[in-house]
């Protein structure tokens, strides 16, 4: 249920994306229409791949993940399957919310506060039953995975109620406002994306590998220096405020290299230089695009602080390619190999169509080098051009263009991507319905008896 929803999302916002992105070079494309103006269709498209896809299938792979390591079944399924549908309800709300003019201005955090409470609802049924579900567990010893999946049930209910609470109920003056956004935007990108990721990460490759994880003090680590350092970063240079604000979030984002190094050491050691069962199951393809993008994405962060690079980088298309890369490249890619393990062994059916399995891998991976690559390039080029008194913004603009336009063809690519996995995902629902519908099995009772006589 968490998949397939996360999958509609996906369709939702890449329909939502490619027009906001073919608005940039095409300003006239669908002007007459007020819901599809600029300002709201991309907070819209944002909003539905972040609460629509990424936090429903990071609860997915959680909840096997803690299943299957704990060795017992999901408490109260039914009630969990609830909380999806509150979920699912509370991101239909928003969306529509966000396209009728009623969004918030916050970035990140633009649905109203209707919308909010009812994702807020979903999620909190979701993480006590998980949690319980882990508290149920056989098997005692806690796995690596389980550590970060514990944190991540914890973090998103504190991070999502705090910045609410502070910004439309308890309502904080000035520029305090933008320091929470700030605050709560770097949270969810980099710590509860990245607490998500790196146990599934942690997760797959050793049992891909029918190895175990080669450190769990390594993991230990990484655990710790992700939520210290991630949960700091997120304050721009540029930013109105203290000087000591900005200044410590860029350290922190420095920092978070550390983190980042420690899980590719610690995945690099239990790998060991055996790579072919990586290689062979698809899975193993989307993880080993993520975890370099893990990377260049913290890479990308950490120079985007420095004041040096800061000076260009700040308020160009640069830092929209590292969230891109740290979002879609990272997390998603992630979670659509989870999605593509863990399926086909919930519901005892295959894959009806291997062919779109690796469509999708690459349509997924040349869309993201095509978004990220040339919005890094174009931002480069933007920042100093912005710096230079005596270039016209009008023909910087103009500049820019081709660069946009590479990436909306990145965009295309994506979206055909979520095309193939959703009409897979879907086709699979459908067989596992035939085959576990009584009525089903009833109805192709006769022609089963047939073939039983026919065989020796």
């Amino acid at each position: 249920m968490l998949f397939l929803g996360a999958a509609v999302w996906l369709i939702v916002a890449s329909v939502l994306g490619l027009i906001a992105s073919i608005k940039f070079h095409s300003p006239n494309f669908l002007a007459d229409c007020s819901c599809l103006t600029y300002g709201r269709v991309h907070p819209a498209a944002v909003n539905a791949l972040l609460y629509g896809f990424a936090v429903p299938a990071g609860l997915g792979v959680m909840l096997w993940i803690l299943a299957r390591l704990g060795r017992t079944p999901l408490a109260h399924p039914l009630l969990m399957a609830v909380g999806a549908k509150f979920w699912n309800l509370g991101v239909l709300l928003g969306v529509l919310g966000i396209l009728r003019g009623a969004g918030t201005g916050f970035e990140n955090l633009e649905m109203p506060r209707y919308g909010a409470r009812v994702l807020f609802i979903g999620f909190l049924l979701v993480a006590v039953l998980a949690v319980l579900t882990l508290h149920r567990r056989s098997e005692r010893k806690l796995h690596p995975s389980q550590w970060f999946i514990l944190a991540a049930l914890l973090w998103f209910p504190w991070i999502y109620s705090t910045a609410n609470l502070l910004l439309f109920k308890f309502q904080v003056r000035g520029v305090t406002q933008n320091v929470i956004a700030w605050w709560y935007s770097a949270n969810l990108q980099i710590v509860w994306f990245g607490l998500v990721g790196v146990a599934a990460v942690f997760y797959f490759v050793p049992k891909l590998l029918n190895r175990p994880l080669h450190s769990g003090y390594t993991a230990l680590f990484t655990f710790w220096t992700l939520m210290l350092f991630g949960s700091w970063s997120g304050i721009p240079a540029s930013a109105p405020v203290p000087a000591w604000m900005p200044a410590l979030s860029a350290v922190a984002a420095v920092l978070m290299i550390v983190p980042v190094l420690s899980v590719i050491t610690n995945l690099g050691c239990t790998i060991g230089g055996e790579c072919a069962p990586l290689k062979s199951h698809v899975a193993g393809s989307f993880i080993r695009f993520a975890l370099p993008a893990f990377f260049f994405a913290a890479l990308m962060n950490a120079a985007s602080v420095l004041p040096g690079v800061s000076a260009i980088t700040n308020f160009t298309w640069f830092t929209v390619a590292q969230s891109q890369l740290q979002t879609y490249g990272f997390f998603a890619m992630i979670m659509f190999g989870a999605v593509y393990y863990i399926v086909p062994r919930v519901t005892g059916v295959e894959w009806p169509c291997a062919k779109f399995v690796r469509a999708h891998f690459w349509l997924a991976a040349i869309g993201i080098l095509l978004l990220v690559i040339p919005l890094a390039i174009g931002g480069v080029m933007q920042g100093l051009k912005l710096n230079n008194p005596q270039i016209a913004f009008v023909d910087l603009a103009k500049t820019t263009l081709p660069f946009l336009r590479a990436s909306t063809t990145g965009e295309l690519f994506i979206a055909l991507g979520h095309i193939v996995f959703f009409l897979n995902l879907a086709g699979l629902a459908v067989a596992c319905f035939k085959k576990h519908c009584p009525l089903c099995r009833c109805g192709n009772a006769p022609a089963q008896a047939a073939i039983a006589e026919v065989k020796p």
